[in-house]
Order: C-alpha cells, then structure tokens, then sequence
C-alpha cells in the first residue's frame, strides 16, 4: 500500500474514534474509557511508524519540508504525553473530557496541515514506486510497533 493512502487510513481511523467519543453523553465513562484506550493504540502506533520510518525518507527527499517534519515530531511530543496522561487518568476525573478534547483539537491540525500541506509535496518528491516501498515497511513495522505512547523513547531512528 502506498505510504501516503496508509498514513490517511490512519488518520480516517482516529477521526472515527474521536467522533464517537464526541457523541458519547455524559454519563458513557465506560464507553469513553474504551475509546479512549483505542485512541491511544492507534496514535500510538501511527506516529512509531511515522517516526521511524516517514518522516526520516520524506526529510531526506524532500529537504525542504524539514520544517514541517521537525513541527511534527514536536507536535507528536505533546501528544504522546498528553496519551501518556488519559492512559492512567479514571474517566470520572473531571478533567478527563477536557483533556481528550484538547488532544482531538491537536491531532486535528496536526492531520490537516499533513494532508494539506506536507503530503503533496512527499507525493511529488518520492514518486509512485518509493511511497509503494515505504508503506510496504510501514505496514510490517506495525506488527511490532508499540501500542502505548512512550514519550520519552526516541522519536528518530538510531543510526
């Protein structure tokens, strides 16, 4: 699968989750605990694969987009402890909506500016063959990939 289309199916993944834990009243803790547990796999595991993989080969070919892979890797940081927090925080914690809700409103940009912005040219400097390439290593990377957020781990490959 192309790297790109991966990624995106990731994000429409997450996106899902967040809008049930939108819908989700009031009194759903428990539903929002299971939700939020989702959340934390799946973010958990994208940006491992992100990381480690993406945006080491996208820095590389498309030097220009350094920026936007140094703003990203920061904007992981945040929500990586932010994931660390909700993991440990009791749904009836009356800051637990508010945190989630402050993590949804950061992955959003996040997503948009990706998808907007940083994708297209990724697409135009690697070509078809190399994101087939990357999303095939992506894909077996997140077998093992870690499933809780990790914050302090390294957020690039050891050379």
């Amino acid at each position: 699968m192309d790297a790109i289309v991966l990624l995106k199916n990731d994000h429409k993944t997450v996106e899902k989750l967040f809008k049930q834990f939108e819908k989700a009243g009031d009194d759903a803790k428990k539903t929002k605990r299971d939700l939020v547990d989702q959340i934390i796999e799946e973010l958990s595991v994208h940006a491992f694969i992100e990381e480690q993989i993406f945006y080491p080969v996208a820095r590389k070919a498309v030097p220009e987009t350094e920026d936007h892979v140094l703003e990203s890797l920061e904007e992981h940081h945040i929500v990586k402890w932010v994931l660390e927090e909700l993991r440990d925080m009791s749904p009836e914690d009356e800051r637990f909506d508010a945190k989630v809700t402050v993590l949804i409103e950061n992955v959003r940009h996040h997503v948009e500016e990706e998808e907007q912005d940083w994708f297209p040219e990724v697409r135009r400097g690697l070509g078809r063959k190399s994101l087939q390439e990357i999303g095939e290593q992506m894909e077996k990377a997140k077998i093992d990939a870690p499933r809780t957020p990790r914050p302090q781990a390294p957020d690039e490959p050891r050379l």
